[in-house]
């Protein structure tokens, strides 16, 4: 199906209130209540990967019914996070060895760990402190629920259940979650010990969510479904504030807000559909991935004093610039290339060539 703008868009916002939270501590002169706001800014990942989940979904679950579409799900897949990540992590040795030969030693880049990261696994269990370009940890558990998708798809199909088994199972997948993280008062402590059932629960329930989308399109009730969707963000927002704990409240919130947005998108009428802001979040994964390693750098000869505005400014230009220069020069060429079809000896004789996919289907 096309792309649903407002997805996108708003994919960029959650990359932006990364990007804030890493910093919001060396901001000279931020309120506390800001200072608080930003400090919960880690849960943008866990709208990520609600998010993942329903996009792939949408994209996918009908294509790999057929197990002979797994290798091209896998290769665009890869195609779509590994480059970039491969860059940066150029750029994090770059800088660990400068460090190195002007007398600093970083512990944030052990080499020993340095082939886990190469292989997008380093957050499979197999590390206890995040390392190297920290946002990856996220990639790392992607990447798992990728590989896992295929089987999911093959195993399952949510076309069969009734709404309420789809409420039901999403429901009992996050009350999983707030299970597996008993003990832990929020969804971002101890990443390399919870971060991937974190990720797979939630990408799972996006699954879901994007199972219920499609049955309300069919049946023609997305108003209705809309209003339930608002109701149901609305009364979970407030148990949260009200003390509900963050590892149940926060990804139930999340949850509904993105079955909302993908309910209401394309009217017309969404601010979240405009050319700019949809712009940012077409870069928001060269941000993600970028605005870390950046961070450290920028910070280096500055040292540890917290920054005027202007000099946060500055930073933030810089992010922008990077993210799209990433985009253009590196994330959407190495796309293109690794995911050039087959050459024609290759093929099966008489074979059709694969039709190319419709703009923001990733």
């Amino acid at each position: 199906m096309s792309e649903l703008r407002a997805l996108t868009s708003v994919r960029g916002i959650a990359a932006w209130l990364v990007v804030l939270y890493h910093i919001r501590g060396a901001i000279a002169g931020l309120p506390p209540a800001a200072e608080a706001v930003l400090a919960k800014g880690y849960l943008a990942v866990d709208f990520f990967f609600l998010l993942s989940g329903f996009v792939i979904w949408l994209t996918w679950h009908e294509r790999l019914r057929d197990p002979a579409a797994i290798p091209r799900f896998l290769q665009k897949r890869l195609a779509r996070i590994w480059p970039l990540h491969a860059i940066m992590l150029a750029v994090a040795i770059a800088l660990a060895l400068l460090l190195r030969v002007t007398g600093r030693n970083d512990p944030a880049f052990p080499f020993a760990e340095l082939p886990l990261h190469v292989l997008l696994v380093q957050n499979w269990g197999f590390t206890h402190v995040l390392h190297w370009n920290d946002p990856a940890w996220s990639i790392s558990c992607e990447l798992a629920a990728y590989l896992l998708f295929p089987l999911l798809v093959l195993a399952v199909d949510w076309r069969r259940l009734p709404v309420w088994g789809l409420l039901a199972l999403a429901a009992a997948i996050l009350l999983a979650l707030h299970g597996a993280m008993a003990g832990a008062a929020t969804l971002g402590t101890h990443i390399p010990r919870h971060g991937l059932i974190r990720c797979l629960a939630e990408f799972g329930t996006g699954t879901v969510l994007a199972a219920l989308f499609l049955r309300a399109q069919e049946r023609r009730v997305v108003a209705r479904a809309s209003c339930i969707a608002a109701l149901v963000a609305l009364v979970v927002a407030v148990l949260w504030s009200a003390g509900a704990p963050e590892t149940l409240a926060a990804p139930a919130t999340f949850a509904a807000l993105l079955l909302l947005l993908a309910l209401t998108a394309g009217s017309g009428r969404n601010p979240l559909e405009g050319r700019a802001i949809h712009y940012l979040g077409e870069i928001s994964y060269a941000t993600y991935l970028s605005h870390f390693l950046l961070w450290k750098a920028f910070k280096l000869p500055l040292g540890d004093a917290a920054l005027s505005p202007g000099l946060i400014a500055l930073y933030l230009a810089l992010v922008l610039a990077a993210s799209v220069i990433l985009y253009r020069t590196v994330e959407r060429p190495a796309q293109r290339w690794l995911n050039a079809p087959l050459p024609n000896f290759v093929r099966r004789e008489g074979r059709a060539a694969p039709v190319p996919e419709r703009r923001g289907q990733r």
